[in-house]
């Protein structure tokens, strides 16, 4: 009998227990700069034996504003997603969601690609890029004299 808990309205259980269970909570930033942290670059990587393959998701980019690029073993994409405001005469913007700015994502890869071959693709919000290897120079053997 000593764990007895006084009821309090305000501290309903089952509130604290569906709470997100129906429908996923919607976080609104405070300030800009937290809704900045929130675009992102997804990728998804693959490789084979001749290179490798990147599937990247931006969405709501133009293809003029997307830029990659090759350095190496290291690849970088980044794209600039701008503000187009249009509010005709007599309407009022209630809320404003849609993120802009500008984004960038680099990753390294395990061997250097051919930048002269390489190729990207954007449509419907993916780019899509073909990155083949570059041939390694082989070791070569020398005889001793």
């Amino acid at each position: 009998m000593a764990n007895i808990l006084r009821y309090n309205p305000a501290d309903n259980a089952f509130d604290d227990l569906f709470r997100g269970f129906f429908m996923r909570p919607v976080r609104f930033p405070a300030r800009f700069d937290e809704l900045q942290q929130d675009i992102q670059i997804k990728l998804d990587v693959s490789e084979d034996d001749k290179g490798y393959s990147v599937h990247a998701e931006i969405p709501g980019v133009k293809k003029e504003d997307i830029h990659v690029s090759i350095d190496g073993s290291q690849v970088t994409i980044s794209a600039e997603v701008k503000n187009e405001k249009e509010i005709k005469e007599g309407e009022k913007l209630l809320r404003s969601e849609r993120c802009f700015g500008k984004v960038s994502r680099a990753f390294v890869l395990d061997q250097d690609v051919d930048e002269s071959t390489a190729q990207a693709k954007y449509a419907d919000g993916v780019l899509e890029l073909s990155l083949p290897k570059r041939a390694s120079a082989k070791s070569k053997s020398i005889a001793v004299q």
